[in-house]
């Protein structure tokens, strides 16, 4: 099994690209089933759901054709049953979003209950209730999801309590053929669900308030396949922003979205970074010797994404000063703050909030990465650290960083990859 090793005290300085974002293409590659001609995605990341996803396409019967830069078209006209099986679907919680689809357009599925990260709750009843809202009748039989509808499905008024961003993604996809007005209230705001909505609405949806807590899907007959470029991956960008700060160094990062992270961007200047940005490139500069602690709470979009709370729980470890870090969306997702500690973190829990004493340096050590973003911690925590650290179980992290040890190279970091 691979590990990765890391030889702390290095400063980050130089450029790198940013990665097409995995939350934007897992559901655009599930809207292909909607398309009665091929879709053509790109800017696709190299990452172990992404390929789950593809596999998962494959597996029932639809064609996938992948070039070399990472663009697939996706050709569902022989598709050949629609059971998502659960050999693909344990290791992917997205795999969910294919429900929608199937059912919009060939009537029924069967969707095995997905597995993924361990992080907490995210109940698939969300998917299910808006679904039968819709017309369809669905069972859980063997661990699967049956579903299956008379004709179209129906618009409906979906209210979603809590925000769920794969359940909006789920009903958008499945609204865009239905018969009728569907109506998504309290929906996701994020800027993945931005991005499906204008790749379906490239194939011929109709579909209004995207990005708003309110969203209106007018059903059509059919949608055709087209060509869409998924976004960049605002967290991996946000993660390799963090990094700079936290080692003092100096790096810029090209073909990203800035306006997508204004909110860790905020936070980063507060720790004393200077962030400079242009249309498609972010920088940062860390001119303190040291990070100022920075107290947060992770929410929905805009407000700071729980998929950074780790890193900057990794920061405030090694920061000036004392700081709290509260999780709000997912109550398990701590998982790394007892590995950071086995490298001299001091860190206390006190139900959702991580209370943290920056001390001046962590100490190299064998850790293990628990899910995606406890182990994007751990890389930062490992960079900064005296001595080496090795982080094992690192599959969690190719689920959601192309190629990380190879970029951290390139901005100077001692980290390779080991068996």
């Amino acid at each position: 099994m691979d590990k990765l090793l890391i030889r702390g005290g290095s400063k980050l300085f130089g450029e790198i690209y940013a990665s097409g974002a995995k939350n934007s293409a897992l559901p655009i590659l599930a809207a292909s089933l909607l398309a009665d001609t091929p879709l053509r995605v790109g800017n696709l990341p190299h990452l172990n759901d992404v390929t789950t996803m593809l596999e998962l396409l494959g597996s029932m019967g639809v064609d996938v054709m992948l070039s070399d830069e990472m663009e697939v078209q996706v050709d569902t006209s022989n598709i050949k049953n629609l059971n998502a099986r659960y050999e693909l679907v344990k290791t992917m919680r997205a795999s969910i979003l294919v429900l929608g689809p199937l059912l919009a357009k060939f009537q029924r599925a069967t969707v095995a209950l997905p597995g993924g990260c361990a992080i907490g709750s995210r109940p698939v009843n969300l998917h299910i209730d808006a679904m039968r809202a819709m017309g369809a009748e669905i069972s859980i039989e063997d661990g699967n999801i049956k579903a299956r509808v008379e004709g179209r499905l129906r618009g409906a008024k979906i209210i979603f309590e809590p925000v769920s961003v794969t359940a909006t993604e789920n009903v958008i996809m499945a609204a865009s053929l239905a018969d009728g007005t569907t109506i998504i209230q309290n929906a996701a705001r994020e800027p993945e669900v931005l991005d499906l909505a204008n790749c379906l609405i490239k194939m011929g949806a109709k579909i209004e308030g995207a990005g708003t807590d309110q969203i209106i899907i007018q059903g059509v007959e059919n949608l055709n396949g087209a060509t869409f470029s998924v976004m960049p991956d605002r967290v991996e960008v946000g993660t390799y922003l963090t990094a700079a700060a936290m080692t003092g160094g100096k790096v810029k990062i090209k073909e990203a979205k800035p306006e997508y992270i204004s909110s860790v961007i905020s936070k980063l200047e507060q720790t004393g970074a200077t962030i400079s940005l242009g249309e498609d490139w972010v920088q940062i500069e860390m001119n303190n010797e040291k990070p100022e602690a920075i107290s947060l709470t992770t929410g929905p979009y805009p407000s700071f994404p729980t998929d950074m709370q780790a890193q900057f729980v990794s920061l405030n470890a090694i920061a000036k000063g004392n700081s709290t870090v509260t999780e709000t969306v997912f109550e398990n997702r701590f998982m790394h703050v007892q590995e950071i500690a086995r490298m001299g973190g001091r860190i206390s829990l006190k139900g959702n909030t991580a209370v943290i004493e920056g001390i001046w340096s962590l100490k190299g050590a064998p850790v293990m990465a628990t899910d995606l973003r406890a182990s994007a911690s751990l890389v930062l925590a490992g960079l900064v650290a005296n001595g080496s650290t090795i982080i094992d179980r690192i599959y969690h992290i190719d689920r959601g960083y192309e190629r990380i040890e190879e970029k951290l190279k390139i901005l100077g970091a001692d980290i390779e990859r080991i068996s």
